[in-house]
This record gives structure tokens, sequence and C-alpha cells, in this order.
């Protein structure tokens, strides 16, 4: 159910201002009735100034009047408050994390140098012309500029920063890098569940025999839990 922009003041304001009942005031701001009980008391935490639904134009004065006639009335307000949507712009980026920029953009600069400066300022959340002054080195504090891996900086994530690095290479025209790093664990494990699979086929073909079953080979898990 829709609320007021500002439940506390709106209900200090209907307090002051009509004969509505606690329950009907917190059923229409969205507050518990002791809440509404504190206000009308001056209990509560905060002095609160009153806001006026009718001037807000969530709540008309025709509702106000059937509220104040029938106890049992439920208000509905007129409309709820506009929603305050981001516009499209650069990437907020959390003010903690905002000196770790220049080290994310200079580490793309140097192991992806195909990707535009505005793919980078989509990624990291940046201006070209701060991109630029890394590129040429003039930028204010570029002695302290230590390339680092944005995603490992947490400016942006793995997914991200592989789908611009494909975009890229695609645009211009080369192959994508691809990451090698675990290739040698990957042919090894696949081998070991090679061997775990033919094991177990002989083990079976024993077991039909009456034959005890070989002793068994290194797993995958067994190696993974050393």
């Amino acid at each position: 159910m829709a609320q007021p922009l500002m439940p506390h003041a709106t209900a200090s304001w209907l307090v002051d201002n009509t004969s509505l009942s606690f329950e009907q005031i917190a059923e229409f701001c969205g507050l518990h009735i002791l809440e509404v009980q504190a206000i009308a008391d001056d209990t509560a935490a905060t002095k609160l100034t009153g806001r006026d639904p009718v001037r807000a134009h969530e709540l008309t004065q025709d509702e106000i009047d059937k509220g104040q006639a029938n106890p049992d009335y439920r208000l509905i307000m007129l409309k709820g408050p506009e929603q305050v949507r981001r516009t499209k712009g650069p990437r907020y980026t959390p003010v903690s994390k905002r000196s770790d920029k220049p080290d994310g953009i200079a580490w793309i600069i140097r192991n992806h140098p195909e990707i535009s400066d505005g793919a980078i300022g989509n990624l990291i959340g940046t201006t070209r012309t701060t991109i630029a002054a890394i590129r040429d080195r003039s930028h204010w504090n570029i002695a302290n500029i230590t390339p680092k891996d944005p995603v490992t900086l947490g400016l942006t994530t793995q997914r991200e920063l592989d789908a611009a690095v494909a975009k890229a290479a695609k645009a211009a025209g080369i192959e994508a890098p691809v990451d090698t790093r675990l290739e040698g664990d990957r042919e090894a494990l696949i081998v070991e569940l090679r061997a775990q699979r033919e094991q177990l086929a002989r083990d079976a073909e024993a077991a039909e025999a009456g034959e005890a079953p070989a002793s068994a080979e290194p797993t995958a898990e067994s190696l993974f839990r050393r």
C-alpha cells in the first residue's frame, strides 16, 4: 500500500488538524498505532513539523471528511509520492573506492589496450579526461598510480570485464584472449576423472565375477582433500 512521503510528519498534521482516529492515521501513514499515540502525546523522540497531505496532493479533504464521519473508514491516498529514479549516467562508485579508480584504469590500459575510453568509463564509472590523463601520464598523481585488477578492487565484476574485453576484441578484429591459467589443472582433473570412471567399471566387472575389487586409484575428491 502506498504511503505518504513523510509519514511521521503527515501523522503529526492529521493528529493536530483532524478528528481522525489514531488507527485511521496509523493505517494511512503506515505507522504503528503506538507511534501515532506518542506523536499525539508529544512523547515522540523527535518533535515533528506537520506536513499537510492535502497540499501535498496525497489526500483530499473529502477523504478526511469521510474518515471523520466514520471511524471504520479507511483513507485512500490520492497518489503515491513520486519515486526517485537514478538518471542514466556513469556507474556509481562508493566514496571509499574512488581513490582506487586510477589503479583500475591503469590496469585495463596496460592489459587490454583494445578497450576504448568509453568502455573503460562505463566499467569503472569515470570520465574520458581522467582516462586520457592516465594514458599520456599527465595525471596529477601518476607517480602513485599502480595498475591493479579492477575486479579485485571491487570497481567492476569479472563478467562485465570479460564482456568488455570480448566486445573490444571483436570490434578490433582480433581474437579475444583466453584465460589459460588453470588449463594444466583442468587437464589433470579430466585425466583423473577418466581414470576414476574406468576403475569403477573394472570394480563392477570384478564384483559380478565374484572377485575382490582392485585397490582404488586416487580420486579427484581425494586429491582435493589433500
